[in-house]
């Protein structure tokens, strides 16, 4: 494996460190040469193309700015295991290893244009070339996370038909134990140092295919990449996204969320399976940044921190669950030398944890909100005044509102479904259609708006403050509780390492706050009637008294989903004995 590495990497690029500018320096020229055209189009000056493709039309530029000094040198893509091997592309190594791999699934695979392929790998580098591979052929992607289970895979292989699958050597015996099952799975392809009976071999094929081939020229709106929601409310759905949805979609919010430049180096520790992998991709390489990727085989505060330190990596995104553990350390310990520019996104960001962070590295975390059937839509854009708990701001190109249940607009501070318009345009990033469910996508509208399924309020000045899901809502003696309220009240009491709010049945008041606790290790060893009437207090005391959690349950983890949210759904339903 490490030799393999070694050889595919470049010798060609120096160290990054010390390369990358001040912060909140303009775009260079070369940013402003590629992202200018795509840009305009984002904030909705300029016509989406009839045609387009990433590969050709944003990293094949890249490389010729590079080839003609127009770019630093730091690479294009970077990954380490944390064992010393590592991996490092310019554009123009990108570009020559996607077309041989793309040769592969072409040429020696025989898939076509059109036909869905499964990439189901843990952070590793062929992700992002089969990534790019796929571009330059037309495929539509299909991602998913390492810890599928056999019926997981089985339902996703049945539902999208996908012809072809790329896997690790870990996740290979769980394909074969379904495959017969899978009529339309025709290839599979095994990232991997030894072989497998029934299976090709990724690399031995990349060692001997042609660096020569061009690429596929597809429509703006030809399918690009279809992402299995996480099942948060019933079963995952397929949500299909354009060439142009994801392939043009995050330049904007590259810009002004991630806030990227060509210097920059961005890593985002999310799994290759979830989409902020892809949000990665699309909002870092149209501005010409470094994508870092670490292996992380499984998540560990300390070498989070620890590489922080040692790479140069100048931008970090995180899931807020990860900077609840990041900030139980002692951040006193680490110096982050490049840091300057902290994302997060996935689920609601306690303000408690914002404030942790910046009070022990002084940098801001700028949340994130989006879904799978969408790109960015809410946004706390650098640059501008954040309020502790909101998730932002209206993301461009998107009108975002909160509605009613008909699809009319409330007024600032009323409760209601967050909404994106979708008539008399429908924004072009922005998915396709839930593929094969007609009725959930017409479902998903309500007038002239999209609704998202998520309940929040606006403010006066345009900021958005998520409440949960719409039925994560608690209706307690007719008070209406948003979990994600007492969840961050119950965030700030030290005790507390995560927790999930549901409802609960309860005789006289119809349902109840019930908490379900994950405590810090400093704490697990304390009387649990103490501490849950200390918790109570506590949230009496943060919040509104009326939303304490009148039932505590402590537990050593929470059900998530693939993509690591919570799933209070299976919380509900075992209180509720659905």
């Amino acid at each position: 494996m490490r030799l393999w590495l070694r050889g595919l990497a470049s010798q060609a690029l120096k160290n990054a460190r010390g390369l990358c500018g001040p912060p909140g320096r303009p775009p260079p020229p070369a940013v402003s040469r590629v992202v200018g055209p795509w840009e305009a189009i984002n904030l909705g000056t300029k016509p989406v193309p009839e045609y387009f493709n990433f590969a050709s039309d944003v990293l094949d530029a890249w490389t010729q700015l590079e080839k003609a000094g127009h770019r630093p040198r730091t690479p294009a893509f970077w990954w380490v295991d944390g064992q010393g091997a590592e991996v490092k592309w310019s554009f123009e190594e990108l570009g020559t290893q996607s077309r041989k791999a793309a040769n592969v699934l072409g040429g020696v695979c025989g898939l076509r244009p059109g036909d869905r392929i499964m990439l189901v790998l843990p952070r590793v580098p062929e992700w992002w070339l089969l990534s790019v591979a796929c571009m330059r052929t037309g495929l539509v992607i299909i991602p998913g996370i390492s810890q599928l289970t056999e019926k997981d895979l089985k339902y996703r292989l049945q539902a999208s038909q996908a012809k072809a699958i790329v896997t690790s050597d870990s996740l290979a015996p769980r394909v074969d134990a379904i495959s017969a099952d899978c009529p339309s799975l025709s290839t599979k392809l095994l990232v991997s140092a030894s072989g497998r009976p029934g299976w090709r071999n990724f690399r031995e094929l990349l060692r001997e295919a042609s660096a020569e081939h061009d690429c596929v020229r597809t429509k703006s709106r030809d399918p690009l990449a279809i992402y299995f929601t996480s099942g948060t409310t019933g079963s995952p759905k397929m949500v299909e996204h354009s060439q142009a949805s994801y392939g043009l979609g995050f330049v904007a919010s590259g810009r002004r969320w991630v806030a990227l430049t060509e210097a920059d180096i961005f890593w985002n520790t999310t799994d290759t399976g979830w989409v902020k992998a892809a949000w990665t991709l699309f909002s870092a390489w149209p501005h010409g940044a470094c994508i870092f990727v670490h292996e992380l085989p499984r998540v560990d505060a300390k070498v989070i921190l620890e590489t922080l330190s040692r790479f140069p990596i100048t931008t970090l995104c995180c899931v807020p669950t990860l900077f609840r553990l990041l900030v139980q350390e002692d951040l006193s310990r680490y110096r982050f030398l490049s840091l300057r520019h902290c994302l997060t996104g996935g689920e609601a960001l306690n303000p408690d944890v914002r404030q942790k962070w910046k009070s022990q590295t002084g940098l801001e975390l700028h949340e994130g909100y989006g879904q799978s059937e969408t790109v960015l839509i809410c946004a706390n854009a650098r640059g501008t005044p954040i309020k502790s708990g909101s998730m932002g701001t209206a993301a461009p190109p998107y009108d975002v509102q909160v509605v009613d249940d008909e699809g009319h607009i409330l007024p600032p501070g009323e409760e209601g479904n967050v909404a994106v318009r979708v008539r008399p345009t429908r924004p072009f990033c922005f998915f396709n259609y839930y593929v094969g469910n007609p009725e959930k996508t017409a479902e998903s509208e309500r007038g002239d708006f999209y609704i998202t399924g998520d309940r929040a309020h606006k403010d006066e000045d345009g900021y958005f403050w998520f409440l949960g899901r719409n039925d994560d809502v608690i209706n307690s003696s007719s008070y209406r509780i948003g979990p994600v309220e007492v969840e961050s009240a119950l965030a700030e009491h030290p005790a507390v390492l995560e927790s999930a709010v549901v409802s609960s049945p309860d005789p006289v008041r119809g349902e109840v706050v019930k908490a379900f606790v994950v405590l810090s290790p400093a704490f697990s060893s304390h009387d649990p009637e103490k501490l849950t009437r200390d918790l109570q207090e506590h949230v009496k005391r943060v919040t509104a008294p009326y939303k304490y959690p009148r039932k505590v349950a402590f537990v050593s983890e929470l059900p998530k989903t693939v993509s690591g949210k919570i799933q209070r759904s299976k919380l509900r339903n075992q209180e509720w004995g659905r």
